[in-house]
């Protein structure tokens, strides 16, 4: 059994991970300053006897290294960031508080209190625009958002740190992750607008943007496969082979809804944000070397997310 930390454990992805520890018998310390997580994700974990939950912002460094050193951490699992592109994008103050800040506080504590193993939960938005190109792990970050930008930084020095100190970090670029406990995002969007307006659904951009979609259920499995592998500092696209369209998750999410009458309102712009990525490929060689595969499709992780979305608001 290890005592793991999860930062940003409250959150979407971090809650799932925090109970697939659990299950495995880690005992987890959670903390998360509940900017954007919420207890009510927590809901499984705090059933569970190996379980804690700390309400502390790990951007506080000493705070953060008091923490470690009682605990006796042996392994953090990074994932305080912000998460939402399109907030950053109003004000781009939050990637370095939330994103840029927490890295270097968490790695400066892992430093001064000796703990050696790290994962790090980080983003396609890193490549920038590619086209119809894969993305490689090999390949230079050319991000265009301030989002992108910052994992892209802390990517930078948790490579630096990993060499300093002999630390051993697993770095994760997610696709888009999508499923229950969602708080953004597009299906998280559809779903509140057409609750809001059943009559019509107006989309962001002309619903071309086509990206991979990754269910939660399969990035876990990921995380939980290869999170203890890492020698030095390991990089790996995490996503799935196949990609759905805006207009194919309206589509679906207005069926899964019953408003087939509901009318769809497309902009005339290919993006639909400054920063957004229109369309992107992972080349998903190296993590597929491992044995890992996504259960999933793009399309049916949509579906079964929708319907996962749904049946909770019931």
């Amino acid at each position: 059994m290890k005592n793991v930390l999860v930062a940003g454990g409250a959150g979407f992805i971090g809650s799932h991970l925090c109970d697939a520890l659990l299950a495995r018998g880690d005992r987890v310390f959670c903390l998360d300053n509940l900017s954007r997580g919420t207890l009510s994700n927590l809901e499984t974990a705090f059933t569970s006897p190996g379980f804690s939950f700390e309400r502390i912002d790990v951007a506080n460094a000493q705070t953060l290294e008091a923490f470690m050193k009682d605990a006796k951490i042996d392994y953090v699992f990074h994932l305080a960031a912000n998460s939402d592109i399109q907030a950053s994008a109003r004000n781009p103050q939050i990637e370095f508080s939330a994103t840029l800040t927490t890295t270097w506080s968490i790695l400066s504590a892992m430093r001064n209190v000796g703990v050696k193993k790290l994962f790090f939960a980080s983003t396609s938005a890193i490549y920038g625009e590619q086209g119809e190109r894969e993305s490689r792990e090999e390949d230079a970050p050319a991000p265009i958002s301030y989002y992108g930008a910052a994992k892209a930084s802390s990517e930078a020095t948790i490579s630096a740190f990993c060499h300093m100190n002999e630390i051993d970090a697993c770095v994760f670029r997610f696709a888009n992750v999508i499923g229950p406990r969602l708080t953004h995002g597009v299906i998280f969007d559809f779903i509140n607008k057409l609750t809001a307006d059943p009559t019509t659904l107006k989309v962001l951009g002309d619903g071309s943007q086509t990206k991979p979609y990754i269910h939660v259920n399969d990035l876990i499995r990921a995380i939980i496969k290869l999170c203890d592998q890492s020698k030095g500092m390991s990089v790996y696209n995490v996503g799935v082979e196949t990609s759905s369209s805006v207009s194919f998750i309206a589509e679906i999410v207005r069926e899964e809804m019953g408003l087939s009458q509901a009318r769809i309102e497309y902009g005339t712009e290919k993006i639909g944000w400054k920063g957004d990525v229109p369309r992107f490929r992972f080349d998903l060689t190296k993590i597929h070397a491992t044995g890992w595969r996504a259960e999933r499709t793009s399309d049916e992780a949509v579906r079964q997310t929708v319907r996962e979305v749904l049946r909770c608001k019931r």
